[in-house]
């Protein structure tokens, strides 16, 4: 067998593998030898059956077979020989062959490029911190209350005013079409809850029961439906009744209800929970910042399969997100050949740094153990009450959804690992400063705790846990 290189250029390398007719038609024989011990053809006696009848019959189908270990062997001595590291699959096609005459077959494959060797003392980083203050505490325990708040019918009939629990009828219509989705029976609302678009809530201010209305609300730009963003929708309704929040008072038997032991346990469990909360917040913005510290510092060329690959997964989730929110590009404010230019830039990033740390990893015998993956595996399992045996048994039978489990726990013991050794300086800051995102954009919805008040309560209700907030 020979193996001769033709092309190297960048991480590319093609070869020609030629595999003598000799070889092959030894293998061939050696075969038919094999099968004529046990191989059954009337009229003659196991193990008397002629070659020549039995390359007659099984001849075509043994070549085949010899062809396809010959490539497979031919290419795994390629890539021994010239010590590759294959990114992905090589591309192997046969050049020439018919019976009699060699076997030449081409290989094309990309190689994994040597990562440079980073100086992780040398890199700093900062690290967000913030100090839980009560008052906030206190509006998470308010927020909870209101959350879990009842509603009361009226001790004396008046108009709705915000924070009431309105009952109603509604069908809603734009230029004096009626539109899909716009249109209910006996539909509870809180006024001021957000739940509906802006100026429907606002408008049932005011309204008795049993009064009927015409009201006007206008959809948000960014609405779900693109058929139905900006626009302004007339709505007939009629409100069937009107509760108001009851008092709650927050005190030890409020914190009872949650799982705690009392208001004060209430406030510590709460407190602890948006420390958490805040600090892997923090964690999160300093790998961020770590990983674009590291792209800067490592600049080299990466396999053009691996970037194509995981573009198109990329590009898939992107599709499948703008088909599920009837999204365009002329919304997203660019055109399709711009997207794919940003999001092809975006998958060569995530496979240089990927790279990067797996070389770290490798390199500092990070590993993850049984344990981890185990425990990753029975949060899966979690999330599918009733199914977590065809859970744990579709992990133990696909290695591949494994080796997608154990990915991010590598990933984030590496990240650990680098933050180590890293210069990491603590900045105290405020919470509306850690939630703003790297680009000083704010997140939605301010500076709320992480989890929602309505969080805190559904988790309390399971009993002995910790409250979230």
């Amino acid at each position: 067998m020979q193996v001769t290189e033709v092309a190297a250029e960048g991480l590319k390398r093609e070869y020609k593998v030629v595999v003598e007719a000799g070889e092959i038609e030894g293998k061939v024989e050696a075969r038919l030898k094999k099968l004529a011990k046990t191989a059954k053809v009337p009229g003659f006696r196991p193990g008397k059956v002629p070659i020549s009848l039995l390359k007659k019959q099984y001849g075509r189908q043994l070549m085949g077979e010899i062809l396809e270990q010959a490539v497979d062997e031919g290419s795994k001595q390629a890539i021994a020989e010239n010590q590759l590291r294959p990114a992905l699959r090589p591309k192997i096609e046969v050049t020439k062959f018919d019976d009699g005459t060699d076997l030449e077959f081409k290989l094309d494959v990309e190689v994994l490029p040597e990562v440079p060797p980073v100086d992780l003392k040398a890199v700093s980083l900062t690290r967000q911190v913030v100090e839980i203050e009560d008052s906030r505490v206190e509006d998470a325990i308010a927020n909870v209350a209101k959350a879990r708040r009842q509603f009361e019918p009226l001790a004396e009939p008046r108009p709705a005013a915000d924070g009431d629990q309105v009952t109603l009828d509604f069908e809603g219509s734009i230029d004096g079409v009626p539109f899909e989705g716009g249109k209910a029976e006996d539909f509870t609302i809180v006024i001021g809850s957000g739940q509906m678009i802006p100026g429907f809530e606002t408008a049932l201010i005011g309204k008795s029961i049993g009064e009927k209305a015409e009201i006007e609300a206008t959809f948000p730009e960014d609405y779900g439906r693109e058929d139905l963003r900006g626009k302004t929708a007339t709505f007939q309704i009629e409100v069937k009744d009107i509760k108001a929040a009851a008092e709650r008072p927050i005190d030890d038997d409020f914190a009872k209800e949650l799982g705690a032991e009392s208001l004060d346990d209430l406030k510590a469990k709460i407190k602890e929970r948006l420390a958490s909360d805040y600090r892997g917040i923090a964690r999160q913005k300093v790998k961020r910042a770590l990983l674009d510290d590291l792209a800067e510092r490592c600049r080299f060329a990466v396999p053009e399969g691996m970037v194509e690959l995981e573009f198109n997964a990329i590009w898939k989730q992107l599709e499948e997100e703008m088909k599920r929110t009837e999204s365009s590009f002329e919304s997203m404010g660019q055109s399709e050949e711009e997207t794919k230019k940003e999001y092809r830039d975006i998958a060569e990033r995530r496979v240089r740094l990927g790279l990067v740390l797996s070389d770290i990893g490798i390199k500092n015998e990070v590993k993850v153990e049984g344990a981890e993956l185990q425990q990753a595996v029975m949060e899966q399992a979690r999330r599918y009450p009733g199914q977590e045996k065809q859970v744990f048994e579709y992990f133990r039978d696909t290695p591949a959804a494994l080796e997608q489990l154990r990915a991010p726990i590598f990933e984030d013991k590496v990240v650990d690992f680098i933050l180590e050794l890293a210069e990491v300086k603590d900045e105290t800051v405020s919470i509306e400063e850690l939630m703003k995102d790297p680009d000083e954009e704010a997140v939605p919805g301010g500076a709320p705790a992480p989890e929602s008040a309505e969080a805190a309560g559904e988790a309390a209700d399971e009993g002995e846990k910790e409250v979230k907030a």
